[in-house]
């Protein structure tokens, strides 16, 4: 009896053992894939395709956001504003000193 109690405990310390080397490898990876993800160039191309999907001069308005993106690395999400997202994206102007970007 004593050895089956022995026995249940060594197994439930090595099931808590390997659940906890499951999570770290996957905390791990989840943490690699963000770097990869911010140290990577974005698809600035499918980026402002969305951005600008609802504008009336669709043309333009991928044009200046695609040099945005280029420059930025960023586009926010959605159709219009969220531009706090990207700092970078909201402070480019014109030489009129409007917002470059959509």
């Amino acid at each position: 009896m004593a050895i089956s109690k022995a026995l249940v405990a060594s197994l439930l310390v090595i099931a808590l053992l390997l659940l906890h080397l499951a999570e770290a490898d996957q905390k791990t990876s989840n943490e690699n894939t963000v770097a990869a993800n911010l140290s990577g160039k974005i698809d600035c191309g499918s980026a402002c395709a969305g951005r600008c999907r609802l504008a009336s001069r669709q043309h333009l308005c991928k044009r200046a956001c695609g040099t945005c993106c280029a420059r930025c690395n960023c586009v926010p999400p959605g159709t219009s504003g969220n531009q706090e997202v990207c700092p970078c994206y909201a402070s480019l102007t014109t030489h009129g000193g409007r917002r470059k970007c959509p």
